[in-house]
């Protein structure tokens, strides 16, 4: 497959996403909510508890609003590809269950020399055609490079260089991968050993979306209070693969509702880096009960 900006000509993929309450409970396990305490974060591990209103997480948002990204790739060396960026933005809380029309299409591609980045972009909307939210990703295609195309534009994220105004460490099981891989990615690099040895791991990595929701959650919890509602966008680019079993500490630094992070492992190699992150101020929700992607 040739891999050049021709690539931002292709139609669109027209499909659709429903998620059930189900689906919004596993996806929070999958990513290590209650994993410390099973009686904290109720609200996005249970559906019965008293008093408790079940909510989502945000970064659930990359699967409920996703498309179908592969299918723009389709002929692509899949041993060339590598998930380099992800990003969501939201137009309002998630519901815990509903249905969306995804809209997904390549937005830029840039020649990076030795590789290709192509930049993708799924847009979703709800029954009412009203936007719900976006998804950004930006595949890496090692060896697609070299055709003459636009290098792209250099991202300003700097580390601040005072201390991080908030950290938060959070424990990752080793079986956290084979939870993860029930909400849909069954790549066999994060269960397969012999398969992770040959691609030069000494055992199973995580998935760097399962990675993404951890450090999402930290967030939420360390600069968004907990409310799903607060956190609207989120970005960052996949540095390194975390192993499971490791700590995840993540570092944030605050500038209104900016937040800039890095989220790195116990032995300290980033593994998230040029983090951002938009938290509104608090305001009074409402249980969400359908997906229509109206503003709150």
């Amino acid at each position: 497959m040739q891999v050049d900006a021709a690539l931002i000509d292709r139609p669109p993929v027209i499909g659709s996403r429903e998620w059930s309450e189900k689906d919004t409970l596993l996806y929070a396990v999958a990513v290590g909510a209650g994993q410390a305490d099973p009686t904290e974060e109720l609200a996005f591990t249970t559906e019965n508890t008293d008093g408790v209103p079940h909510r989502v997480l945000p970064t659930f948002a990359s699967l409920a609003y996703g498309g179908a990204a592969a299918k723009l790739l389709a002929g692509v060396d899949r041993t060339r590809l590598l998930h380099g960026a992800q990003g969501f933005t939201v137009a309002s809380e998630i519901p815990v269950e509903g249905s969306v029309r995804t809209e997904t299409r390549v937005s830029a591609v840039y020649d990076k020399g030795s590789a290709a980045v192509v930049e993708i972009e799924s847009v979703a909307s709800g029954p009412d055609g009203r936007r719900c939210g976006a998804v950004r990703s930006s595949m890496f295609l090692r060896g697609y490079g070299g055709f003459g195309g636009d290098p792209g534009p250099v991202d300003d994220w700097e580390r601040p260089t005072r201390p991080p105004d908030v950290e938060v460490t959070l424990p990752v099981r080793r079986d956290q991968g084979l939870v993860y891989r029930l909400t849909g990615d069954r790549n066999p690099l994060h269960s397969d050993p012999a398969l992770a040895r040959r691609a030069g791991y000494d055992r199973p990595i995580l998935h760097g979306m399962c990675t993404f929701g951890f450090t999402g959650r930290a967030v939420l919890h360390g600069i968004a209070g907990s409310d799903p509602a607060r956190l609207t966008e989120m970005s960052g680019r996949f540095s390194a693969p975390l192993l499971p079993g490791q700590d995840i500490t993540v570092a944030m630094w605050v500038d209104g509702d900016q937040v800039r992070f890095r989220t790195t492992d116990q032995d300290g190699t980033t593994v998230i880096d040029r983090g951002r992150a938009r938290v509104t101020e608090p305001t009074d929700v409402t249980e969400p009960t359908e997906s229509t992607g109206e503003q709150p």
